[in-house]
């Protein structure tokens, strides 16, 4: 058996600055420390700052006046910070700078007057974090069926936005089909799809023709990672969204020879290791990485954490906004 090894595959430039803030903060106020919602979405990294005394909350109510608080990567609403304002919190943004480069496109779509169509996953922490920042103004949609049943006037001041961890090309079908029932529609000057989605996506649909079986590390509620099994699914390799090693099932590789080993980008590297070990050991198998895209990607920490840091622990490279 042979196993290729994606690249790009696992942690994005936002996830790590995320975990990131999540290790600072820990080092700064100790546990129990508060975020509002998963830091990311992905199980072994959940539990990994669970068992070091993180409190992950669905409501601020959950979180004593005064304490320490973490948005995570997905980003808040208006309506949080506020909430978190008046519960005198001391808040550490950990969004990813493109999540909130869709926020800003939304609050300037919406001072302009446009009604804005974000297409996206409903329930989704990013949707939710987004549609806060002009819920009059935004309407959701998800399929091009969506799109046939939305009910503006066909020379509506209209703009769209998007999901940044959608699949490329199933975005691209609703865009086409909100283009063509709005041929006014405005669009931001540049794509809201993250450049790690995409590269990730790219990398499945490069290698996963070689392969009879796509393993993708992920956890279910993870956006990226459910994309990449279904676009590997859909090119004809069976595809299987696992969180780690303990969730393979032998009689997935009978009469199988090549395996595809990628990760979203919430996915952390070891649980890929140990996927390979695991197929090294019991098949024999060798492996050979595969590089589509390289990347280069670094998000400093937010102002609001590194004012906190003993001078000189962030280092002067990253000092800048």
């Amino acid at each position: 058996m042979k196993i290729i090894l994606a690249n790009p595959r696992g942690f994005c430039a936002g996830v790590n600055m995320a975990i990131e803030c999540l290790e600072r903060a820990l080092d700064i106020f100790g546990a129990p420390l508060y975020v509002y919602h998963e830091i990311v979405h992905n199980k072994y990294v959940v539990e990994r700052f669970l068992r070091r005394g993180v409190v992950f909350v669905e409501t601020l109510e959950e979180v004593p006046e005064g304490a320490p608080l973490l948005y995570s990567a997905h980003g808040v609403s208006p309506q949080i910070r506020e909430q978190a304002r008046q519960r005198r919190l001391q808040a550490i943004d950990a969004t990813c700078p493109l999540v909130t480069k869709v926020h800003l496109e939304a609050v300037k779509y919406a001072k302009e007057g446009y009604t804005i169509v974000l297409i996206g996953h409903e329930g989704h922490d990013e949707v939710i974090g987004t549609m806060g920042e002009a819920p009059d103004r935004m309407v959701l949609v998800e399929t091009a069926d969506d799109v046939k049943h939305l009910n503006l006037p066909s020379d509506a001041k209209i703009a769209y936005l998007t999901q940044t961890t959608l699949s490329v090309d199933d975005a691209n079908i609703v865009i086409s089909a909100l283009r063509q029932k709005f041929p006014q529609i405005a669009n931001p000057p540049k794509d809201d799809i993250c450049y790690a989605t995409q590269n990730r996506q790219e990398a499945v649909r490069e290698l996963a023709k070689q392969a009879d079986v796509v393993l993708v590390l992920g956890s279910q509620n993870s956006s990226n990672s459910r994309r990449l099994a279904e676009i590997a699914g859909a090119l004809g390799p069976h595809a299987h969204l696992i969180d780690g090693v303990a969730e393979i099932r032998p009689e997935w590789f009978d009469d199988v020879d090549t395996v595809l080993i990628t990760a979203g980008a919430s996915a952390p590297e070891d649980v890929v290791q140990e996927c390979i070990e695991y197929l090294e050991e019991r098949y024999g198998a060798t492996m050979q990485e595969e590089w589509v895209r390289e990347e280069n990607v670094h998000f400093p920490l937010p102002k609001s954490l590194r004012e906190l840091l003993p001078v000189g622990a962030y280092g002067e490279e990253n000092a800048a906004d």
